[in-house]
């Protein structure tokens, strides 16, 4: 009798499907890991974890959109120039923003005080600086300042910002 020595094919090919199985799993695990690496990363926490008390403060916190008014008329008055040279004149056209309506009425109810203290901030104010951005958002700061101590001394709360709706110095 003859001995057959060459290999059988059928283990062949089961040791071939090993390795492709194998090289597919080692992909999917690759993959799940970069993606769970990368929220832990960027800090989104792990999918399925939670971090305890964070949870019920974002859940407990209720989004209030702002409210707004406008002031109708234009704040105009002039502005300080460099040197004393030409007289220098600024129109601001001003919005209030507050994150509740009784506070804008409030504002409305005031408004004469507002208004006057306004116009006087904005009469004080240097012509160089009211050209520069940083300036006109000093100058935005220091309004929500003087409006909101008008409003504290009338035992109002306080507005959130004030916005320019059109801002021209010449």
């Amino acid at each position: 009798m003859a001995e057959n020595t060459t290999p059988a094919a059928p283990p062949a090919k089961k040791g071939k499907l090993k390795q492709i199985i194998l090289l597919a799993l080692v992909i999917v695990l690759a993959v799940a890991l970069s993606v769970v690496g990368t929220l832990w990363f960027l800090g989104g926490g792990l999918p399925g974890m939670s971090e305890g008390e964070e949870a019920p403060q974002e859940a407990a916190e209720v989004f209030a959109p702002s409210v707004y008014i406008d002031i109708e008329k234009a704040l105009v008055t002039t502005v300080q120039s460099e040197g004393g040279g030409r007289q220098r004149y600024a129109q601001v056209f001003v919005s209030l923003e507050a994150d509740n309506p009784q506070t804008l009425s409030a504002a409305e109810l005031h408004m004469p005080l507002i208004r006057s203290q306004l116009v006087s901030l904005l009469g004080s104010s240097q012509f160089l600086e009211l050209q520069t951005p940083e300036g006109r958002a000093a100058l935005a700061d220091s309004m929500l300042t003087t409006i909101n101590r008008v409003l504290e001394q009338e035992g109002e709360s306080p507005l959130k910002r004030v916005l320019f709706r059109n801002f021209v110095v010449q």
